[in-house]
């Protein structure tokens, strides 16, 4: 393998780089130079990134996969683990756009962290977090993958409560971290089990294994359905999606981080590495990871049609995106879902920092309710802002319509119910994104120019345009989710690039559509049908006022559906209770009889003690009683 693919440790090496200089002498950089610091790191790893990728492309199909070890982490009997990097098709695309959009995010982070009190430390946060999801996608074993799952984690707590004298920051901070400990529970027996059945935790193990000896498909389906637990923490899924809404207390950047190109999208990625084991599988369990998928996209975007706060509005979209990905996992879709892994992490990246221009450019203000005719005072920030609408919207030739659009053919293939309500959540999409787009950049300001008109609805606002820190990223981003869609074309196999290139990683496993390219043609024309229904029903509501809005955002919706509510309803009350009691059957059972052990072995040690004198005449007389009393056995024994 070339000599460049070996440089694969390098890219995880930078973050972590930046990690300890910025803990040496962050404080003594200061702002802004511990922000270039740390963007220098995340492009020095893009570019490592680049050149594992081209010594990759250098080499056949079968041949693109490689392991860099460092050296042995664990090694415990059967069970050995070493630090090791895989290089193959699935993790460097992967490790190309947390790179590379990581770096875009942390050079918006230099405009708009300006002038906070803890500016470096964010910085730490921030490359903390891409060595994190790097370990995660690049790791050669499960266990590896678990110490950068459980890192994007912990980072993900550190960054959300990053304004923690904020009761409301703090307590989302500990929200997702509580919620997303349920899901590594998943995966962590799930890797328990796959030690168990296959007696190794590194990928080329497992599947050499499952090639040569077969597996069962009760311990596959077993092992699989851990991982969708873990799987739906991390990528918020029904019911482990209450965590992410919540994460937009922390900075706007961490919401881009988080939600676009990295910790969301590990549980997807996680599905798509095992797919060997899906392919071993019971049929009902892809068929649960569809519609898991399905019923989390449809209730999201139903709840974001109703959200005022415009990162609400995004936050409930990527709940909704990532459903889509979870229905192309099931559908063994295995390329769509990646594709639009990739084209969401362009577009939802731009669209939550366009977000943060807007709030910047409005003094902190989130509600879109006192937005409106921002497009002429923010002129880039509306303009790439649109062209994220465009995508997430489906609307051609823009990146989501193509990636959007392979995942409902699929889903077509599988069952037509799955397509019909996939396509209104498509719809839904386009619908509410169009809501949200006309109400902050169209339609009359509702703010106020000056102090003399300022009221409670219409408070004094000053909106500006951000520095070029921040449009920079904007622009770069709106132009990868305007032309992300040539990755993948639909049209022969000679354009359909990311599936000729991921093929290696999926092993035969990546799914075929069951009719030909008319049918195609057709579903494609039904898609764009729908988007630009969506689009244009979101005009009549809020530019022509053909329906009533109030009729619309339906206050059920707006408090999502009542199921976080419900859930800290009885975590505050049955749950805590039942806690409780745990606590004390614990305390008083469990610990009891422990204790109870001990205390009834100390007191009858200290009676026993009573029978060791130190008297050696005590002893004699104790040995010519006990002789008498065996003489005395065996006497009556012989029958005399």
């Amino acid at each position: 393998m070339s000599t460049l693919v070996d440089l694969v440790w390098l890219i995880p090496a930078f973050p972590l780089a930046g990690v300890l200089i910025l803990m040496a002498m962050g404080r003594r950089l200061g702002e802004p130079r511990a922000g270039w610091l740390a963007t220098a790191m995340m492009g020095g790893s893009f570019i490592a990134t680049l050149l594992v990728f081209i010594g990759l492309v250098g080499h056949e199909g079968d041949e693109r996969e490689t392991v860099v070890t460092l050296f042995e982490w664990v090694p415990a009997g059967k069970l050995a683990v070493d630090i090791g990097f895989l290089a193959d098709p699935l993790s460097i695309t992967m490790a190309l756009f947390v790179t590379g959009v990581g770096a875009l995010i942390h050079l918006y982070s230099i405009g708009y962290m300006h002038g906070d009190e803890d500016f470096s430390k964010f910085f730490i946060y921030l490359n903390l977090f891409a060595f994190s999801m790097l370990m995660l996608v690049l790791g050669d074993n499960l266990l590896l993958t678990f110490l950068g799952w459980e890192g994007v984690g912990a980072c993900s707590y550190l960054l959300i409560s990053f304004w923690f004298t904020d009761e409301a920051n703090a307590s989302a901070g500990k929200k997702a971290f509580v919620t997303n400990r349920v899901g590594d529970w998943g995966f962590l027996v799930a890797m328990f089990l796959a030690f168990l059945t296959f007696g190794s935790l590194q990928y080329g193990e497992i599947f050499y294994d499952l090639e040569s000896n077969g597996v069962a498909a009760g311990t596959a389906s077993a092992i699989v359905v851990l991982l969708l637990v873990g799987a739906a923490g991390k990528s918020a899924q029904f019911p482990l999606h209450i965590w992410l809404p919540d994460a937009m207390a922390g900075p706007t950047p961490v919401s881009a981080l988080i939600h676009a190109a990295t910790m969301v999208t590990a549980g997807v990625y996680l599905l798509t590495r095992m797919s060997p084991i899906i392919a071993e599988a019971h049929s009902w369990v892809p068929d649960l990871i569809m519609w898991v998928g399905l019923g989390t996209a449809l209730m999201a975007a139903t709840i974001a049609v109703a959200q005022n706060d415009i990162k609400k509005v995004l936050a409930y979209s990527t709940v909704s995106q990532l459903g889509f990905m979870f229905v192309a996992v099931g559908s063994g879709a295995y390329v769509a879902a990646i594709f639009h892994m990739v084209t969401h992490a362009f577009f939802k990246a731009l669209l939550f920092l366009g977000a943060g221009s807007v709030i910047h450019g409005m003094d902190g203000d989130q509600d879109i309710r006192r937005y409106g005719g921002l497009a002429r005072l923010l002129p880039i920030t509306s303009m790439t802002f649109v062209a994220g609408w465009l995508a997430i919207a489906g609307v051609p030739p823009f990146s989501g319509f193509w990636s959007k659009d392979e995942i409902l053919a699929y889903a077509y293939g599988e069952n037509k119910v799955l397509w019909v309500l996939l396509l209104a959540t498509a719809i839904l999409t386009a619908f509410y994104m169009t809501r949200l787009v006309l109400m902050t950049f169209f339609g009359p300001p509702r703010w106020a120019d000056s102090e003399a008109e300022a009221t409670d609805d219409k408070p004094h606002r000053h909106p500006h345009e951000s520095p070029w820190t921040m449009t920079v990223p904007l622009v770069l981003l709106a132009g990868l989710a305007m032309v992300a869609g040539v990755f993948n074309l639909p049209f022969t196999s000679d354009v359909h690039f990311l599936g000729n290139w991921l093929k290696p990683s999926l092993f035969g496993n990546a799914g075929h559509l069951p009719f030909g390219g008319g049918t195609q043609w057709v579903l494609a024309i039904v898609a764009i049908v729908g988007s630009l229904g969506g689009v244009s029903a979101g005009a009549a509501v809020y530019i022509r006022r053909r329906i009533d809005p109030a009729r619309i955002e339906h206050p059920f919706l707006a408090r999502a559906w009542r199921i976080d509510e419900t859930i800290t309803n009885f975590m505050g009350g049955p749950g805590r209770r039942a806690f409780e009691r745990t606590t004390q059957f614990d305390e008083q059972v469990v610990d009891g009889a422990v204790n109870a052990t001990g205390t009834l072995i100390r007191r009858a040690g200290t009676k026993l003690r009573v029978s060791q004198s130190g008297l050696v005449r005590s002893y004699a007389l104790g040995i010519a009683i006990g002789a008498v009393g065996l003489l005395a056995w065996f006497i009556s024994r012989a029958g005399f």
